[in-house]
């Protein structure tokens, strides 16, 4: 059974940084593709980024410049580097994972296996 962790979450203020992190075990997360997800209180969960280990990252536009994910697979964990930080990007972000093979997918509902979140939240 996949399990994933995240962690790295906190109190930034805006125009700061924070690197979330993705522990994955159960599995080897080279064989998935990892997303980024974050919800917001009376919002549907949205994609941030997605990251396979044979290609490039993909990025939502309201972050694309400012957010970056890399993985480490010797330490089974991704990465999401978060830069200049705005008060809209406070939420809880989640990471998720599916088989590569199934290939990239920005729906939350196609992503089964699923962290417990960790919450940014950045101040004005």
């Amino acid at each position: 059974q996949v399990q994933l962790v995240e962690s790295g979450g906190g109190l930034v203020q805006a125009g700061g940084s924070l690197t979330l992190s993705c522990a994955l075990s159960g599995g080897t997360v080279s064989d998935f593709v990892v997303a980024w997800f974050r919800q917001s209180p009376g919002k549907e969960r949205e994609i941030v980024g997605s990251n396979w280990s044979g290609g490039s990252a993909d990025y939502a536009d309201s972050v694309k410049g400012r957010f970056t994910i890399s993985r480490d697979n010797a330490k089974n964990t991704v990465y999401l580097q978060m830069n200049n930080l705005k008060p809209e990007d406070t939420a809880v972000y989640y990471c998720g994972a599916r088989v590569v093979w199934r290939g990239l997918s920005t729906r939350a509902s196609d992503y089964s296996n699923w962290g417990q979140g960790t919450q940014v939240t950045v101040s004005t």
